[in-house]
């Protein structure tokens, strides 16, 4: 699995705010995600043991980057103690991670977009959202792999597999690593599925998150624009100006 986690930031990262982890199997392509308060390393390590205990299969390899919410003791002991082999990416070598990083678009940007999120409420809408998104993602979604890639001079040519669902993945090429239990619960899953309204129920809570964000910032601004537009700040601001500074 390659592990990565992406910022709900808005393009203000002062103060807290959201991150969402992404974890990706690099096998079948099988993505999860959960949003966590901050990037803290006991948040984050709690979000990953969650999806560890609801993948259908074990988890052999973690693979991360460099953040102190990845290489720290807590993380390398439960690696040790599940039989887990732990590794991480090359310093300023962001394509390491090649297979989560292509998730934290497809999934994360694509679907919560680049507001942000900075409370609880946001944060619950949010793992409601990865929850309806996981079985569209996993069981529906037909990914292609690439098989080779040659370079002929100044042109690259790449060829690809027949693409698949990360769930046909496991099913097809990766079935030893299948619980009999768990098959039988994916294949359930799969025929009571409806993808149509998987996605409606996805369209509605973005539309309930994207509401929470517009009521924040209205007020937000509001508060803003109360505090610039006072007079007595105003003329503190005036007194306090420095010669040949311009206002």
């Amino acid at each position: 699995m390659e592990i990565d986690l992406v910022g709900h930031d808005g393009g203000d990262n002062n103060d807290q705010f959201c991150f969402t982890l992404t974890v990706t199997d690099i096998a079948t392509g099988w993505t999860e995600n959960r949003t966590v308060r901050s990037k803290a390393a006991k948040w984050v390590f709690a979000a990953l043991v969650e999806i560890q205990a609801n993948l259908p299969f074990t988890v052999l390899g973690i693979d991360s980057d460099n953040g102190s919410e990845f290489i720290n003791h807590h993380l390398l002991k439960w690696c040790i103690d599940n039989q887990i082999t732990f590794t991480r990416s090359r310093p300023n070598h962001s394509n390491d991670g090649a297979h989560v990083e292509q998730k934290n678009w497809t999934i994360v940007r694509r679907t919560a977009g680049y507001w942000r999120y900075d409370n609880l409420p946001e944060m619950a809408v949010l793992n409601q959202i990865w929850t309806a998104m996981s079985p569209l993602s996993n069981l529906f979604s037909p990914q292609q792999k690439l098989i080779s890639k040659v370079r002929t001079g100044a042109k690259v040519t790449k060829k690809y597999d027949t693409a698949q669902t990360p769930y046909q993945r496991l099913l097809h090429h990766h079935h030893d690593a299948l619980d009999p239990i768990d098959a039988k619960l994916l294949a359930k899953r799969f025929q009571t599925t409806n993808p149509a309204q998987q996605r409606r129920e996805i369209t509605d809570l973005q539309k309930t998150l994207l509401a929470m964000v517009a009521h924040k910032n209205t007020t937000r601004r509001g508060r803003q624009n109360a505090t610039y537009l006072s007079r007595a700040k105003l003329n503190e601001s005036n007194d306090s100006t420095p010669a040949g500074i311009l206002t």
